[in-house]
């Protein structure tokens, strides 16, 4: 499932393991102030494959981008058999995946003026059994409300941010603070298809029955603050129903850019 307009996408279908299965549902918004999206997202649950971008540039040039990355990389690694033959590792799988979505934007921007200097963050997740490697480019963010207990969660970001302010936060330069106020708050440091290449960050994770992984472009993290997000999700509720809660809540806030959240739910 591809989808880069104002629309809801669900996965109803469970990859089933020996140990845990998984369920996705995304929602995808324009917000208050833009006249179109150029966010995507795309998921294939029973490969257990979920990707989120946040595309740039003039025109519909971001439109273009982050469809590209999303197709590339959702149709590279739903491709079950290669990734689980052994004759590649996972995290070399979704490299190879990286580097052919940023080739063909690249590749794009290069024959077509109109969309020179296009581009897109990425977000992705790919499970293997209990086993969730997190990918990210630029500053769309992967979260983990992790169970600790039944009466218990925890929220934590698993991806770092591409992004001037982030960088000079890990640096002791800026307080969260003073980066969540920051002009430059916006300008990041790395994306799929300005450059000929680009490297990923890989985060590897072990997933329990319960995680909640919620994938979303900076159109939620700008609006709202993480306990909120936190507080949002621990919610029982159906996970097209807290996608939905999450973009009216950002909304709510000031919508000032689009919004895009897809959630990924580990069950036993």
């Amino acid at each position: 499932m591809i989808a880069n307009q104002c629309k809801l996408g669900s996965g109803r279908v469970f990859l089933t393991t020996s140990l845990v299965r998984y369920a996705a549902a995304a929602v995808s918004d324009c917000g208050n102030k833009r006249p179109s999206n150029e966010d995507a997202f795309g998921f294939s649950v029973e490969s257990g494959v979920f990707v989120v971008c946040d595309g740039m540039g003039g025109a519909a040039a971001g439109e273009v981008a982050s469809s590209l990355a999303v197709d590339e990389v959702v149709r590279r690694l739903s491709d079950r058999a290669a990734v689980e033959s052994g004759a590649a590792a996972l995290e070399d799988v979704v490299g190879l995946a990286v580097f052919a979505a940023n080739e063909a934007i690249y590749s794009r921007s290069q024959q077509n003026a109109q969309l020179n200097g296009m581009g897109t963050t990425l977000v992705g997740l790919v499970t293997q059994e209990r086993r969730v490697l997190v990918f990210n480019v630029g500053d769309s963010r992967c979260y983990r409300l992790h169970n600790l207990s039944p009466e218990q969660s925890k929220l934590e970001q698993i991806s770092l941010d591409h992004s001037l302010v982030e960088e000079q936060v890990r640096q002791g330069h800026l307080t969260h603070d003073e980066a969540q106020r920051s002009p430059m708050r916006n300008v990041i440091t790395r994306a799929l298809g300005t450059q000929s290449s680009v490297e990923p960050d890989l985060f590897e994770l072990e997933a329990a029955p319960g995680d909640l992984f919620l994938l979303c472009s900076d159109g939620l993290t700008n609006e709202i603050t993480d306990p909120l997000i936190e507080s949002m999700l621990a919610v029982d509720l159906p996970l097209d129903e807290l996608c939905a809660r999450l973009v009216a809540a950002a909304k709510n806030a000031g919508g000032h850019d689009n919004i895009t959240c897809l959630l990924v739910r580990a069950e036993s």
